[in-house]
Order: C-alpha cells, then structure tokens, then sequence
C-alpha cells in the first residue's frame, strides 16, 4: 500500500524581512537585496517593478536612516508578494490584479513621523532634499504610516501589479 500524497496548493504569499544598520551603507543594502529578491520572484533587474520598488526602497531606507534612526538600532525592510490582492487586504485594489508588492520600511523614531499622503509639500526648487516621499507618492498604489509596536512607526508602500 502506497500512502497518498496530498496536493499542496501553489504558494500565493512570499515574504522577505531583514533588519539593517542605521546607516547610508545599510539602505544600500536594503535596496540591494530587495532587488535580487524581485529578480528571484519572477521580476528581474531592470523592469518596470523592479525599478518602482528599488526607487522606493531607497526613498523609504533613506528617510529611516535619516530621520528615524536612534543611535544603535537598526531599521527592517519587508517584502510582501501576495498573490492576490484580496490576500494583502489592498483597500482600493481591483479585481483585475493577480498581486500585489507591499513594501515596509520600519524604524524607531515613532515621534518623528512623515506627513500623511496627500499632505506631502513641494520643496522649494533650490531646496538639496525633501522629494523622497514625492517619489513614493507618485511611484506607489498606495502608502501610509502605521504605528509599530511596541516602538516606532512603519511607512508602507503597495505596486498593483497587473495579471
């Protein structure tokens, strides 16, 4: 007697999470290895995808190691693959996306939280910084700022990705 082997069901969630130094090195790192893990899922360097997600995640690790960095603790980065986006609960998602990219930037500094989307003002043209959350604005499905517990805020950017 052969014992039967149940079917499993292909996987529709993939998560990658890893925690970084406060540092620019650290924020390199992270949008380096955010990359490669795209490229393994099925979205190589230089795609549409890719390139959205490297360009936030750099956004989004910049700002964590220049604004919600505490001397000693490190910043975490969360990658997201649902293969469905009722399965992310993507409020405002359609029906006619097969997945969606989450991307979670956490650190910290819950004091010091980023304007809400839609609050975001334009630096002035001679101005060095401050269009990092332009960027994600434009670039991303959707974004917020969440509470991290027990410490810290989490900023979280969603791509649609189509069928």
């Amino acid at each position: 007697m052969t014992p039967t082997v149940p079917h499993s069901k292909p996987v529709t969630v993939r998560m990658f999470s890893q925690r970084f130094s406060s540092t620019p090195l650290g924020a390199r790192l992270a949008r380096q290895l955010a990359l490669y893990r795209l490229d393994s899922w099925g979205y190589p360097y230089g795609s549409a995808v890719s390139d959205a997600a490297a360009l936030i995640v750099a956004e989004l690790g910049a700002n964590a190691v220049t604004h919600g960095r505490v001397p000693g603790r490190d910043f975490e980065l969360q990658l997201t693959l649902c293969g469905a986006a009722a399965l992310c609960d993507a409020p405002g998602a359609g029906a006619d996306l097969a997945r969606v990219l989450r991307i979670d930037v956490s650190d910290t500094r819950g004091e010091r939280r980023p304007p809400r989307p839609g609050e975001i003002a334009a630096p002035d043209a001679s101005a060095v910084g401050g269009r990092g959350l332009l960027l994600v604005d434009v670039l991303a499905d959707r974004w917020e700022v969440l509470d991290r517990l027990p410490v810290g805020k989490t900023v979280r950017a969603e791509l649609d990705l189509p069928r």
